[in-house]
């Protein structure tokens, strides 16, 4: 089954009670028993739901994977990769990564003694040179958030197998539209389903989907016992997103490559990162792991200035200032005051993310009203 009939048909069947197409919403905590533990697949809804079981299959088959999970949000996905580990084990991360699992990291599971080393990986081969004995997850996010920097994961995949490490990838940015990592080796796959997955804003979810049985079975176990599920409701949302995500994500595209090179071209803009520009410096690796390039685009004004860029964003008038991205509609964000404020400043200007740097979320609306929405906030 090709991708685009995947977000239709895949993993799904018709409601077994009354043959519904779209499985329905199981407003329930709990559910009859004939005996105990006689049951028809579902005692408690913490432990399984229909409407969540009916996504978490969707999210196996459109990431080629064979079990999927949904959580009450992408961090609490992450929460759940981590507590695999124990005291003492070590994890190596992309220095360039979204600043709530920075902070998860750091401020939560480094006081359970796990030891985190942040990185760049633009080069794969600088990560063996963090390998020790203690290192049990490599965490890579690609493309990275904001800067939009590639990882080659099939390079970091061959190095997480030769010392027995498990490799997790976030996929917000790139989706299972544009980027599979299990079929580049990845053991799991992380989405914020709240982003494209979702696609409308107006839900809040995390995905893990895994090959593995063994694995699966472990995260399962911590899914229930930990209880950071989703809601039948936002399950239902998800659904219908995963729906339409490869025709939007087409559109997604065309604009994001349509904005990017009009800003590259602008006078008063200093820097582009996207990683559709053959400049990029793992334009080759984009090629070959995606499908295209994605929505996602990063720039600084001309001087770097922190007052001229809030200018531009506080101009911007069909462009939204919002937390957040990969909605129907575009957003604006200041990674350094909203989505990364949680990294030191030093620490973040060490990956890029200046002051004046400036998160797009290109949104599915007519290119040239964005493009003109640019030009009027830049002029």
């Amino acid at each position: 089954m090709k991708f685009n009939t995947k977000t239709i048909h895949g993993g799904q069947k018709p409601d077994p009670a009354y043959g519904a197409v779209m499985p329905p919403i199981y407003q329930t905590s709990t559910y009859a028993q004939a005996t105990p533990g006689g049951h028809k697949g579902f005692e408690y809804s913490r432990s399984h739901n229909p409407t969540r079981q009916a996504l978490e299959n969707a999210f196996a088959s459109i990431e080629n994977g064979k079990y999927g999970m949904a959580f009450g949000s992408g961090l609490a996905a992450i929460d759940a990769i981590l507590k695999l580990l124990k005291s003492g084990d070590e994890v190596i991360s992309t220095s360039d990564l979204y600043g709530g699992t920075y902070r998860l990291f750091t401020k939560i599971f480094e006081n359970f003694g796990i030891k985190f080393h942040f990185i760049g990986m633009d080069n794969a081969a600088n990560i063996e040179n963090f390998v020790n004995k203690s290192t049990k997850l490599i965490w890579v996010e690609t493309p990275t958030n904001p800067m939009l920097n590639i990882i080659d994961i099939k390079a970091t995949a061959k190095i997480a197998k030769k010392h027995q490490i498990l490799l997790a990838v976030d996929n917000t940015f790139a989706t299972p539209y544009l980027q599979q990592p299990l079929d580049l080796g990845a053991d799991i796959v992380m989405h914020s389903a709240t982003k494209y997955i979702g696609g409308h804003s107006d839900l809040v979810m995390g995905a893990l989907i895994v090959k593995d049985k063994d694995l699966a079975d472990r995260l399962y176990f911590i899914q229930n016992a930990s209880g950071a599920i989703c809601g039948p409701q936002d399950a239902f949302l998800a659904l219908r997103g995963i729906k339409t995500l490869h025709v939007r994500m087409q559109r997604h595209c065309e604009n994001g490559k349509a904005i990017a090179k009009f800003l590259a071209s602008h006078p008063k803009i200093e820097k582009v990162y996207w990683p559709g520009f053959e400049s990029h410096p793992n334009h080759n690796i984009a090629k070959s792991q995606m499908k295209d390039f994605g929505g996602m685009i990063s720039f600084v004004t001309k001087g770097n200035n922190y007052e001229d860029a809030i200018k531009v964003i506080e101009n911007l008038k069909i462009i939204t200032l919002a937390e957040s991205l990969g909605g129907v509609e575009s957003l604006c964000g200041h990674p350094a005051s909203m989505t990364h404020a949680s990294i030191p400043k030093e620490e973040r200007e060490k990956t890029g993310i200046v002051d004046s740097l400036i998160r797009l979320s290109i949104g599915i609306e007519d290119e040239e009203d964005l493009i003109n929405d640019l030009k009027q906030a830049l002029g």
